[in-house]
């Protein structure tokens, strides 16, 4: 990079510390925003800019909003009395765009990680057990994701929900559809297994 001007090496810098972005991705990035005509380029910077103004946590189930209430939380038309829990708002949009879920969500913002130095104090976990015992939820679906972390945070749910008078589910896990057996991992033919159903 020594041979960039002091802006561009400061925007590689920049664009280095996203998710998933090398040096070798900023630096194609910020060499197509200085070939981008102006106007593309402030558009970019203005989206930064207005999403950090504009988004926050919803105060109820902490999904990403413009308001107070996301608009999951203000739709009077889901089951507000199921709960499905999620670790970001990433994996809520999947289960939205799936169209096979109608109550309200619950995210965590994370998954235990001692490892990291995520405890429980560090998820939204002591405000989904207000909402069970202030909101009369029937039922609460752990929808973390089928790994360690995710596993270990499911599990803690569970038994903190052990003595409400909650339902507590776990999404189904195992082989995807259009899978190839052969091809499936031992845990995740375990899973199936575990979680197989009459038909």
């Amino acid at each position: 990079m020594t041979g960039y001007a002091a802006p561009i090496r400061r925007l590689i810098d920049e664009l280095s510390r996203l998710p998933g972005i090398g040096e070798k991705t900023a630096t194609r990035l910020a060499v197509h925003i200085l070939r981008a005509p102006d106007e593309e380029a402030l558009h970019l910077a203005e989206s930064i800019r207005e999403v950090k103004a504009k988004i926050r946590f919803c105060s109820r189930c902490f999904n990403l909003a413009e308001k107070d209430l996301c608009g999951i939380c203000m739709d009077d038309g889901r089951d507000h009395d199921v709960i499905c829990v999620v670790e970001d708002p990433d994996a809520l949009v999947a289960i939205e765009e799936s169209g096979s879920f109608r109550g309200a969500y619950h995210v965590l913002h994370g998954v235990l990680s001692p490892a990291d130095g995520i405890g429980p104090e560090k998820l939204r976990i002591g405000e989904l057990l207000k909402r069970v015992d202030e909101r009369g939820v029937r039922e609460v679906v752990l929808a973390t994701n089928p790994n360690v972390q995710g596993e270990s945070t499911a599990l803690l749910i569970m038994k903190l929900l052990d003595r409400r008078p909650v339902n507590v589910t776990r999404i189904a896990m195992g082989i995807p559809v259009g899978g190839d057996l052969k091809y499936v991992d031992k845990m995740t033919m375990a899973k199936a297994m575990e979680f197989r159903r009459s038909t």
